[in-house]
């Protein structure tokens, strides 16, 4: 690693997709890292492929949706692992649908997993990140979240809200050399993307207008999303939080 020592980092979501890329990420930067999700068996092939890459890695169920599951995935870390020390929120899930054909439920789900879990894990970790001194919490939002996004409105709320969250998090945190910040994606080529997608029943058209509202014209790279997060996870980023980072190809600008 080049930048400062090796710390612990649990990722949540990181069985695939960005959180995968994150998870390998930071194992490349040198630091131990906790494969967090509720899909087991491909956390464990995530935790195979850091360690054959020569990094440090072990997995943990996570349902973020579920108290008792944070905290047992907290513990587990803990004992193997130490305090977590960098936590990133990568889980998240939604269905592209307009607001009016969303029931309670959906609702509640989307808000649960994109919103309060996030809330949950954070103030499950951040405790120990106080007593130790130093922390970097890390958040992934969404672009959705900055300027909206057509048939995702209560997912769009919800990262909208883990913005202010993080925010507030960093104002309050601040002085006890932890810092919080939100990486906010653009149309990332994953496989929950893919899924959204398909099941829109209009999936070509859908990317292409995707595709067609991005400067670059392209969907990111999953591992374009770990490298903002990677930044934000270093020795040197320290005097950075608060802040919001899009990686979006130029959808969003300032």
């Amino acid at each position: 690693m080049s930048n400062g020592e090796s710390r612990t980092a649990f990722v949540t979501g990181s069985a695939r997709g960005i959180g995968r890329a994150i998870a390998e990420g930071l194992a490349a930067d040198g630091h131990k890292v906790v494969v967090a999700d509720l899909r087991t068996e491909q956390s464990e092939e995530v935790v195979q492929a850091i360690t054959e890459a020569g990094g440090t890695a072990f997995a943990v169920q996570l349902d973020v949706t579920d108290p008792a599951s944070v905290t047992a995935a907290i513990e587990a870390t803990t004992a193997k692992f130490g305090a977590v020390e960098i936590l990133v929120n990568a889980a998240g899930w939604d269905e592209l649908k307009p607001f009016l054909a969303g029931d309670e439920a959906f609702r509640q789900r989307v808000v649960d997993i994109n919103y309060l879990g996030p809330l949950r894990v954070t103030h499950g970790v951040l405790p120990a990140m106080v007593e130790g001194g130093w922390g970097r919490v890390i958040n992934i939002g969404s672009d959705a979240g900055r300027v909206g996004s057509s048939l995702e409105s209560t997912y769009s709320g919800a990262k909208g809200g883990l913005i202010a969250f993080t925010k507030t998090l960093a104002r309050e945190v601040a002085r006890k050399g932890i810092t919080a910040n939100t990486v906010c994606p653009g149309p990332t080529d994953t496989p929950m993307l893919r899924e959204v997608i398909e099941s829109s029943g209009n999936g070509d058209a859908v990317l292409g207008a995707m595709v067609k509202a991005v400067p670059l014209k392209r969907l990111a790279e999953p591992v374009e999303i770990a490298a903002a997060v990677s930044f934000f996870a270093q020795e040197t980023s320290g005097y950075i939080t608060g802040q919001t980072l899009s990686v979006s190809g130029g959808l969003t600008m300032a």
